[in-house]
């Protein structure tokens, strides 16, 4: 079985390093760092995008901002480009009402993947990205625009998916 690959959103390099300590946010960065893990023992082919790295140079806290850059070459993750496609299918995104027009750069997160043909979107962005309305949008585009279908998921659907194709899962 081939590696999965997977896109990490901005939200995944801020949560690496959360500073939040109430319960929601200490969950979230440790399945976020579970993520990361899986990556280092080569369970996920890593991507993300020039969206994300100008996302992390708009992280406001120099030293966390230092260390989230730190995150793409420590675990390999491969920077996608910004094609013409790209472009076309975010776009497209935004024309069909799947993510509103204030929020291109989300709508390129997801067109990034998707033609560069990635198994998973993994974010924590709950307001554009995972959730009901965009997934089944983003489903109807793509089966329209003949592209495969891609997952997005908040970290522990991942780990979910993980640990059943693992048979880790009782």
């Amino acid at each position: 079985m081939a590696v999965p690959k997977i896109y990490l959103e901005t939200t995944m390099f801020s949560f690496y390093y959360e500073e939040r300590t109430a319960p929601p946010y200490r969950e979230l960065k440790t399945q976020v760092r579970r993520i990361f893990d899986l990556i280092k023992a080569g369970e996920y082919e890593p991507y993300t995008s020039p969206h994300t790295t100008r996302e992390i140079d708009d992280e406001p806290n120099e030293k966390k901002r230092g260390k989230m850059w730190g995150l793409i070459p420590e675990y390999a993750i491969k920077i996608l480009d910004i094609t013409d496609e790209v472009k076309r299918l975010a776009n497209l995104y935004i024309r069909e009402k799947t993510i509103s027009p204030l929020h291109l750069t989300d709508a390129a997160h997801i067109a990034i993947s998707v033609v560069n043909g990635l198994d998973y979107i993994v974010s924590l962005n709950f307001s554009h990205i995972v959730r009901a309305w965009t997934i089944e949008h983003v489903r109807q585009v793509n089966a329209r625009e003949d592209y495969k279908g891609i997952g997005i998921y908040r970290p522990m659907e991942v780990l979910e998916i993980y640990e059943n194709d693992s048979g880790l899962h009782e």
